[in-house]
């Protein structure tokens, strides 16, 4: 089958490699329709790593994805051949202390898709994953809308731990796909007014469109004082989705007293900080995200209802072969890109 491999920093090769078997009576072969371009994804491209995992040349990335069933192990019973899915990209263990607590999304023998140390990644013809990974969705839903399920299910993990969002006044830092998917999550708890920020003003109008109250780039804009100008007692929660200092900052000074910080973003360095004095006197809670837990049938629900739309997020569509030029473009923030998505 093909295969699109990272060869180095900034360096990727189309490659013919074999086709994955099933293994396992509980595994499913399947053929990959559509691939989104995750900000992670572009890290391992322009630097090699995220933090502790690094790359090994070649390796295969991308986690976002939509596919149709081609072959079930003897044991499945839940999907059968020819049924599109939505592949959640992780596969727990089921037996760990993390996953016997529920929490699968940070079991101790995780593997998850295109993660250096656990598995190579979707941007090929075929892959296996458990059954269990596999979400079967309608006719109805795109190839496109499937494999936006992964980051919308983020967005709905993260709107989950902004405490009860219903008439609160929020602020999302970052409108790109995450950021978006937050804010689609958050309106799907009937949340109040949303202040949301981006650097790229094509973002910004794409955040209003799809309900932001106020959006503002901090390039051009004092966030701090435009949003405390208009909401003075400040926010209930802020979601920080771009990974960045200056957002952090800004989230901090936010926030009301007993208000929450949700760290969504990943950002590309080490080590962040906080204004401690700030945190602690106005007692504000900072929760960090780990990708998402037992949030892909929501999010399925949420598209298939027709609760949420997310058509307005993909700008732009690489065939396998253009994979270089989609993360060239999704790096570099390139004609106006939001997602980039590659079709099969």
């Amino acid at each position: 089958m093909r295969s699109m491999v990272l060869t180095g920093i900034r360096a990727m090769e189309m490659g013919e490699v074999p086709a994955p078997q099933i293994q396992l009576d509980t595994d499913v072969l399947l053929k990959i329709e559509a691939v989104g371009v995750c900000g992670s994804d572009v890290h391992y491209y322009t630097t090699g790593r995220i933090g502790s995992q690094i790359v090994e040349y070649p390796f295969r990335v991308g986690h976002e994805c939509s596919a149709t069933v081609q072959e079930v192990g003897v044991g499945v019973t839940s999907l059968g051949i020819g049924d599109r899915v939505v592949v959640d990209p992780a596969a727990p263990c089921g037996k760990c202390d993390q996953c016997l607590c529920g929490r699968f999304h940070t079991c101790r023998n995780l593997t998850f898709l295109g993660t250096p140390g656990q598995g190579e990644g979707c941007l090929c013809e075929y892959i296996v994953m458990p059954a269990s990974s596999c979400f079967a969705v309608s006719d109805s839903m795109t190839f496109d809308q499937a494999a936006f399920v992964e980051p919308l299910s983020v967005g709905v993990y993260s709107a989950g731990f902004g405490a009860p969002l219903a008439d609160k006044q929020i602020a999302i830092l970052g409108s790109g796909p995450i950021g978006l998917s937050v804010l689609l999550a958050a309106q799907a708890q009937d949340v109040g007014k949303v202040y949301m920020t981006d650097k790229i003003d094509k973002r910004l109008e794409m955040a209003a469109n799809a309900g932001a109250a106020w959006t503002g780039n901090p390039d051009n804009d004092d966030i701090v004082a435009e949003i405390s100008r208009q909401t003075p007692l400040l926010l209930d929660t802020v979601f920080e989705c771009c990974g960045q200092q200056e957002a952090l900052d800004q989230a901090v000074q936010l926030l009301k007293p007993g208000g929450r910080l949700v760290l969504v973003g990943i950002p590309e360095i080490d080590r962040v900080s906080f204004e401690i004095d700030q945190l602690r006197r106005r007692e504000i809670c900072v929760q960090n995200i780990r990708r998402q837990n037992e949030c892909v049938q929501p999010a399925i629900d949420l598209l298939e209802s027709g609760q949420v739309n997310v058509d307005f997020i993909f700008t732009h569509h690489f065939s396998l072969e253009q994979t270089k030029e989609a993360f060239d473009m999704v790096d570099n923030y390139e004609d106006g890109v939001v997602k980039a998505m590659i079709n099969f």
